[in-house]
């Protein structure tokens, strides 16, 4: 039971952590009505590691060509491309680091009441949705410029609020900013990478102090393959989605999720 809980575990957050639906609020509410706690901070890390390996395995076209980009002396359109959308990642970043630093902590232990964390996933559902109805959709990724970059990093900050989702607020975005479903995700997910891996270096001195328990070392495994696999097919799958439908869908199911949070709390289950 304790390998199938850690596999459980994983393919959640596998799923959560790219699905405009907020892996940290799903959480919080885990924990606010079942009262399922998390396994502990190196576990955390194993899969936030294992979802950064779905992010690096899927793209892994899009880094290597930047990679080469970057340490290469050839400067033809497309190298000067992949340099520019190196920057952008590296820029759109900056905005979630401050805010992790500055408010993270904060953010993690005042707002992850189930009414707060009801209220986020409504208000961020209705920003997708607007998002959806309003937005021109009528550039590509190519297209994307340091603007652009600049305010998906500002809406990436915001998912330090448990309810609001990292790819919903910067899929979003990325829609009102006129670009098409395909060029935001791809772009929110590009993103996503350097803040995990930023997220799990930030811990490593606390794993160090508090030690490693060598004894669940399978236990961090099957954390790590399972939301390595389960990310890799949600990414592969919502990239095949935006492709031809509508988010819309997602932005319904937050308010119905909230809804059933309200009425759990009337109710006083909690």
């Amino acid at each position: 039971m304790h390998l199938i809980y850690a596999a459980f575990l994983g393919i959640l957050q596998g799923a959560t952590e790219f699905l405009p639906v907020s892996s940290s609020g799903h959480l919080a509410l885990a924990e606010a009505f079942f009262h399922i706690k998390e396994a502990g901070l190196t576990f955390d890390i194993a899969l936030h590691l294992g979802t950064l390996l779905a992010i690096l395995a899927y793209f892994r076209n899009d880094f290597y060509e930047m990679i080469c980009a970057l340490i290469s002396r050839k400067s033809n359109e497309d190298k000067k491309q992949q340099r520019r959308m190196a920057f952008y990642i590296v820029y759109a970043t900056i905005p979630a680091v401050i805010a992790g630093v500055l408010w993270g902590h904060a953010a993690e232990s005042l707002l992850r009441g189930p009414g707060t964390v009801a209220f986020s996933l409504s208000a961020a559902g209705l920003f997708l949705l607007l998002a959806e109805k309003w937005g021109k959709r009528l550039r590509n990724f190519d297209r994307i410029n340091l603007k652009d970059a600049l305010i998906i990093g500002f809406a990436q900050s915001l998912a330090l609020i448990p309810g609001v989702s990292r790819s919903g607020s910067t899929i979003a975005t990325g829609l009102f900013m006129g670009l098409d479903r395909p060029s935001s995700a791809r772009f929110s997910f590009l993103l996503s990478a350097p803040i995990i891996f930023g997220a799990g270096i930030y811990k490593i001195p606390k794993i160090i102090n508090l030690g490693l328990n060598t004894s669940e070392i399978l236990f961090y495994c099957v954390g790590f393959i399972t939301s390595a696999v389960s990310g890799y097919l949600v990414i592969s799958l919502l990239m095949r989605f935006v492709r031809t439908k509508s988010l819309s869908v997602f932005a319904y199911y937050r308010f119905a999720l909230s809804l059933l949070v309200v009425i759990a709390l009337c109710l006083g289950y909690e």
